[in-house]
């Protein structure tokens, strides 16, 4: 989600701007006037949103980096608070506070909520990285309880409306100050904010009406895939609580290295040692690659460090059947510390044929030189 576009506002946005924003949205999505099923969600977002905006330090982190980046600097994105947004005047609305009257609010328990989100590190080898594989993988979250029909309550149960706040989940305190009326609604200390009667609570889900299930799930890796890189399974997440949506699961990939190559995206890189007479003559070698052994041709003279391209013989890239990156062959071109005698005398050959040609040209230079 793009906190600008829960606020309706520009990325040039001004504090006043913000909070003028943050204002019309807060009355528009409260719970206590939106009965829409996702408003209390919608409220959190906004008020996240807002919190993280209106800090100097952490919309220049968001704005370069998002909520990851939040998340590395140490900021936990699930909390927030109001900052010095002053409520009043959106709650009195709701509570019918009148002239002098003010209010403290805690959100309505009984609203749906959104599940938590879960996380789930797995490990997958180079290859299947690079071709995609299918992984069998197990998560521990919370699934509605089929004992209760996740309502929280024993179906038997008679007297299942919190005593306390008569099925409010929330109680109401006024006390007279010099000020004026002061309302403050505070959970029910008696139900926890359920608005059931504790002692009407399902034995299986102690009244949360979810309960943790382990499942196996199959999921599918893509191929391409880089280290790091994080992957949404829908709706996997925990339950949610009073009707409202499972949170997703989002599965984070660590690619193992490989001792053969080294990748950069979809490139990949090696290199290999071919001798001198290789490089002064050319050769057609057999290189291994992630596809498997590819034909490399050698050209001729060519140097210690330079690099050959097979196309096409990298990583397919992700999302893509048919595009692939390449693999980059650096040589190294390997001198021998011992010879055989016939090496030798070859070598000795050689070596004398150069400083010939060596000698030849420098004469030819001499007498270029002097114009004769």
């Amino acid at each position: 989600m793009d906190y600008y576009e829960i606020l309706g506002v520009g990325k040039d946005a001004t504090k006043d701007e913000l909070k003028r924003a943050f204002r019309q949205k807060a009355r528009q999505y409260h719970p206590d006037v939106n009965k829409a099923p996702d408003a209390a969600e919608k409220f959190k977002e906004i008020g996240k949103a807002y919190e993280t905006l209106s800090d100097d330090n952490k919309r220049q982190i968001y704005d370069r980096y998002g909520e990851d980046g939040l998340q590395n600097a140490g900021f936990n994105p699930n909390t927030f608070n109001m900052g010095d947004i002053d409520l009043s005047d959106i709650f009195s609305s709701f509570f019918g506070g009148g002239f002098g009257g003010f209010s403290s609010y805690e959100s309505d328990p009984n609203t749906p909520q959104r599940g938590d989100d879960l996380r789930l590190d797995i490990e997958v080898e180079f290859q299947e990285a690079c071709f995609g594989v299918e992984k069998e993988i197990k998560i521990k979250h919370l699934v509605p309880c089929e004992e209760c029909n996740s309502t929280g309550i024993q179906k038997d149960a008679k007297d299942t409306v919190c005593p306390v706040c008569h099925g409010q989940g929330r109680v109401q305190k006024s006390t007279r100050t010099l000020l004026g009326s002061f309302t403050s609604v505070t959970t029910c200390p008696n139900c926890h904010g359920s608005g059931k009667n504790p002692k009407a609570f399902c034995k299986k889900c102690h009244g949360r009406g979810v309960v943790e299930e382990e499942k196996t799930l199959t999921i599918k890796i893509p191929h391409g895939i880089e280290h790091g890189s994080k992957m949404r399974v829908a709706n996997e997440g925990n339950a949610g609580i009073n009707g409202g949506r499972a949170g997703d699961l989002y599965v984070v990939v660590h690619v193992k290295p490989s001792k053969e190559f080294i990748r950069q995206g979809f490139d990949i890189f090696t290199q290999i040692n071919i001798s001198t007479p290789q490089a002064v003559l050319g050769d057609e070698i057999s290189i291994k690659t992630i596809h498997g052994a590819a034909m490399a041709k050698i050209p001729a003279g060519i140097q210690n460090e330079d690099r050959i391209t097979l196309k096409g013989q990298g990583v397919p890239y992700l999302g893509s059947d048919s595009q692939k990156g390449n693999h980059y062959i650096t040589i190294k071109v390997t001198v021998p510390k011992k010879l055989s005698q016939k090496e030798e005398a070859l070598y000795k050959e050689l070596f004398k044929l150069s400083k010939t040609q060596d000698s030849d040209g420098i004469f030819d230079r001499i007498k270029s030189a002097s114009g004769k």
